[in-house]
């Protein structure tokens, strides 16, 4: 027992374990009520938040705090193996920090695409609730059924069961048959708004190549800093 915990105590596993504890801690919050399961999300996608990033790294349908978990648990539960199979037996002295600083970015590397397949599996789960599953079903694919004058009735693509209710805009109305993305939660009326896929796509390709823009930018003058000159045009 106490070499496990000394295990645990070392690094880079004492950051695990230092996560896994705020994990626990949340979620027994959660379970007295006194937080949130969609403790992150937030009623739109505009905005560089925590909810939409993990959308944006497929975990789009379940709430960012479970996402998080799966995430950090499975990390933990890989960096545990790369540390008895590798690191433990070896004699690394002062080469343990970058060693355990690559462990913990691979780690989560691996994790990724493990949690995101995961948590993909529990969408019908999560959708046959929706009181825990409004603001975390934005970045979601749904098919219009219907449409009227008050906005439209959709279904997800990937639970048929579950439908949703729509709202259009002037210029931005949902149309029978069509697939759209949900990007925003309107409380008061419990429905969202949306748009079509392709635009969906085509805005975070336009954001991604503007944030490659603003590093670049960002950069050149600390480069102009370094060499004493602003570059010829």
């Amino acid at each position: 027992m106490n070499a496990i915990a000394s295990l645990a105590l070392s690094f880079p596993l004492i950051f695990f374990t230092a996560l896994l504890a705020l994990v626990a801690v949340y979620w027994l919050l959660v379970l007295v009520r006194l937080a949130p399961v969609e403790l992150f999300e937030h009623d739109s996608l505009r905005n560089d938040t925590l909810a939409s990033a993990l959308v944006s790294l497929g975990f789009a349908g379940v709430p960012a705090s479970l996402a998080l978990s799966a995430l950090i648990v499975l990390a933990s539960l890989l960096a545990w193996v790369v540390e008895l199979a590798v690191l433990g037996p070896l004699s690394l002295g002062f080469f343990r920090v970058p060693l355990g600083l690559a462990v913990i970015w691979g780690a989560f590397a691996l994790a990724s695409p493990l949690s995101a397949a995961l948590c993909r599996r529990l969408h019908r789960r999560l959708h046959r609730h929706p009181s825990l599953s409004k603001r975390c079903l934005l970045g979601e694919r749904v098919r219009v059924l219907d449409a009227d004058a008050g906005g439209a009735t959709a279904e997800m693509v990937d639970d048929p069961g579950r439908q949703v209710r729509l709202r259009g805009k002037a210029g931005n109305r949902p149309h029978v048959g069509e697939v759209r993305v949900l990007v925003k939660y309107l409380v008061n009326d419990e429905a969202y708004r949306s748009v079509p896929e392709q635009d969906y796509l085509d805005a975070r390709t336009r954001l991604v190549r503007l944030h490659l823009v603003e590093r670049h930018e960002g950069a050149m003058p600390r480069q102009e800093g370094r060499h004493g000159s602003r570059p010829s045009a």
